[in-house]
């Protein structure tokens, strides 16, 4: 079993992050010299608060600006929406984040299609997953930061998705048809499934297997064929407050041939992509 780590890989993200920065202050006409992204965090969600601070403590060492919006769950969905809509007129601002999940009361969906495309940091806005359908010609500023992360770690590892079957577990269709249609570009087979399918038969073939459904041990040593690749987007606290992923991490690692560690995988290159969508949306619409 070789550990992915996700830490080295944002680090190498975001010194080319710094670079472009310093590249800006040096010869790019650009109104401003520091990109601005606005953080929008609603409710109190222990973990959701955690991966703000991380953001904004990321953002500070690369060189972005933060300005950070908080809403109880309390505040009515209209707060929200006019807040969103002020930052889309503000021309500080580069790039909008909605922290998610956000609390049940809200339309999720009406408050990510109420932010400006060309500032929608995570790309889930209707425009922009539009867009990622139509071709495979794709720039980073167009692809879900969630997406990336895997092309970076197929990078990372020299993985070629070239005729590879990739199984995908998850919750959510935007984001399961979203990959297929990139991985489909990288030349790979996809199947998406979910969690409550039987995983046994669905997943026993593929050569690469993604789960981000946030249910701990779901994906088992029994599932899986030998030498697998399995990215572990999941993240679950249990009650001692200790974070899990999806996979079975201490009995699957005989078979596996690369995964992702819970926590220290895919949240740090998460976040790196995030910021390096700030920096491409702040070029693409400021700088000549």
């Amino acid at each position: 079993m070789k550990i992915i780590d996700g830490k080295k890989i944002a680090e190498k993200i975001k010194d080319e992050i710094v670079a472009e920065i310093i590249n800006i202050k040096g010869g790019y006409s650009c109104p401003t010299e520091r990109p601005n992204l606005a953080i929008l965090l609603v409710g109190d969600r222990k973990d959701s608060e955690l991966y703000v601070e991380l953001k904004e403590k990321e953002a500070k060492k690369v060189g972005i600006d933060t300005h950070l919006y908080k809403f109880s769950e309390n505040d009515d969905q209209k707060d929200i929406e006019k807040t969103i809509e002020f930052l889309n007129k503000d021309e500080e601002i580069d790039a909008i984040l909605l922290q998610l999940p956000l609390p049940s009361k809200f339309d999720t969906d009406k408050l990510i299609e109420s932010i400006d495309p060309e500032k929608d940091v995570d790309r889930f806005h209707p425009e922009n997953l539009n867009r990622l359908s139509l071709g495979c010609n794709l720039k980073h500023d167009l692809v879900p930061p969630l997406i990336q992360v895997i092309l970076e770690i197929f990078l990372s590892i020299d993985f070629n998705p070239q005729g590879k079957l990739v199984c995908a577990v998850v919750n959510s269709d935007i984001f399961g048809q979203s990959l297929k249609k990139t991985l489909e570009c990288q030349g790979a087979r996809v199947e998406i499934c979910k969690a409550d399918d039987d995983l046994k038969n669905e997943l026993d073939q593929a050569d690469v297997i993604i789960s981000a459904v946030g249910r701990p041990g779901v994906i088992k040593a029994e599932y899986i064929k030998k030498g697998v690749c399995l990215i572990d987007i999941g993240i679950t606290k249990n009650k001692d407050g200790k974070v899990l992923g999806d996979a079975d991490f201490k009995n699957i690692g005989d078979k596996v041939g690369y995964i992702t560690p819970v926590p220290g995988g895919v949240g740090p290159i998460t976040i790196a992509t995030a910021l390096r969508n700030t920096l491409n949306l702040y070029k693409k619409n400021k700088c000549k």
